[in-house]
């Protein structure tokens, strides 16, 4: 029960763009159209879930019994940095399309508050290696979820018609605050099921 309440928590309490705000510059720069949201939903998810498994091992074997936990950031940073490498090489070799339509947000990744807050998250909320990475999945689903939704709205606000004092980032930057505002309905949820099943 613990992991469903850590999945729910992610994608719609604590949502890691609507409600913690990391991850606003592909939020704001891939979403003009779905399916480039949803590349880039898949390939942050793949980042983030790989890089949280992978750095929570090298937190708790390496950093930890030596005592090097001061180099925790930098130590992240450079996994997290080799694996986008590593998905972007993928991604050219198979899906070309995909790959030009990322352009310059894929290495981005690499830079994406999102995908080291969640890195850095986990170990602070001292979740285990299992809660870890539903955690990573969760927070990548509601990243994708996020992003696909405000990507649905800016493909139909270029049919509306705008003032013209909002139209450009004006009215993006608004809807992304009503988004936000909406998934702030979800806030009281988390606590709801944990004293529904008596976890508190």
């Amino acid at each position: 029960m613990e992991y469903l309440l850590i999945f729910i928590s992610a994608i719609f309490v604590n949502n890691i763009v609507l409600a913690q705000f990391l991850g606003i510059c592909p939020f704001l720069g891939v979403s003009k159209k779905i399916d480039t949201s949803l590349g880039m939903s898949a390939a942050v998810a793949f980042v983030m879930v790989l890089a949280t498994l992978v750095t929570w091992l090298i937190q708790m074997y390496v950093l930890n019994p030596f005592g090097l936990e001061y180099l925790q950031t930098i130590a992240f940073i450079l996994v997290i940095a080799s694996l986008v490498q590593m998905v972007e090489i993928v991604l050219k070799k198979v899906s070309p399309p995909l790959y030009q339509a990322l352009g310059i947000f894929l290495p981005l990744i690499t830079t994406n508050c999102a995908v080291l807050g969640v890195a850095i998250l986990v170990i602070q909320k001292d979740f285990n290696l299992a809660q870890s990475v539903v955690y990573a999945l969760s927070t990548a689903i509601g990243f994708g979820l996020a992003l696909t939704v405000f990507a649905g709205m800016r493909e139909q606000l270029e049919l509306a018609n705008i003032p013209k004092g909002m139209r450009g980032m004006a009215i993006v930057l608004v809807s992304a605050g009503l988004l936000s505002l909406a998934f702030m309905g979800f806030s009281g949820v988390d606590g709801g099921l944990r004293t529904l099943f008596g976890l508190d």
